[in-house]
């Protein structure tokens, strides 16, 4: 019989703290919401595989430890209201929610809406908020302390960075891929931002982002 809690701490002590996610808060978050929750169930047994998992419509569930170090390079804080582009089965929106006052989330695709409001209710997230929406048309400025993009994109756009509050964070993926630069960018001043590079990673590319120009010969 396939024990559940036990897949849970393999996956937060192979995965997750073997890539240097030690924050107690961000582990704890991983492993209080329920990531079998969250999983499509034709790939229920890949829940705490150390693997992208597809979701339907060319998309896919980020694989655990990518989600850590992106929590562990937000900080999320209690009081902190949070963005996170890519709703996808909901799960990692349930993850920020446990770290910050408030969650909106965001996505293209209606169908994973609903389908992460039902998982975000059976298993008792209220403080996440759901929205079918195209986060390209985004021009919110100064309104959340937290932003997250679980699509990368392949030319940066500054839009995301603008939407920060004055000592805000935002995690962005960056480049044509396979491998992209996973950057943190921090919000320090009215016109003044810190961008840090954090590691290389790879990650699908946010719908109806901007590519670079193809060169025709």
């Amino acid at each position: 019989m396939f024990d559940v809690q036990f897949a849970r701490r393999q996956m937060i002590e192979q995965q997750v703290r073997a890539w240097d996610v030690l924050d107690l808060k961000v582990l704890d978050a991983l492993e209080q919401v329920p990531r079998e929750e969250f999983v499509p169930p034709l790939y229920r047994e890949l829940a705490f595989a150390d693997t992208n998992v597809p979701i339907g419509h060319g998309q896919a569930m980020l694989a655990p430890k990518v989600e850590g170090r992106i929590l562990q390079a937000l900080d999320v804080q209690p009081g902190e209201v949070a963005l996170e582009v890519g709703t996808g089965t909901g799960f990692f929106a349930a993850c920020i929610g446990r770290l910050a006052r408030s969650v909106r989330t965001v996505d293209l695709f209606p169908d994973f809406i609903t389908a992460a409001r039902a998982a975000h209710r059976r298993v008792g997230v209220h403080n996440v908020v759901a929205e079918a929406s195209d986060a390209m048309q985004l021009s919110e400025r100064e309104a959340y302390d937290v932003i997250a993009l679980t699509g990368s994109l392949p030319l940066y756009d500054a839009r995301f960075e603008r939407a920060l509050k004055i000592g805000g964070r935002l995690f962005v993926a960056i480049g044509p891929g396979p491998l992209l630069d996973a950057r943190r960018v921090t919000r320090v001043g009215a016109d003044e931002w810190v961008r840090e590079s954090l590691f290389e990673t790879g990650m699908l590319p946010l719908v109806h982002a901007p590519e670079p120009a193809k060169f025709v010969f």
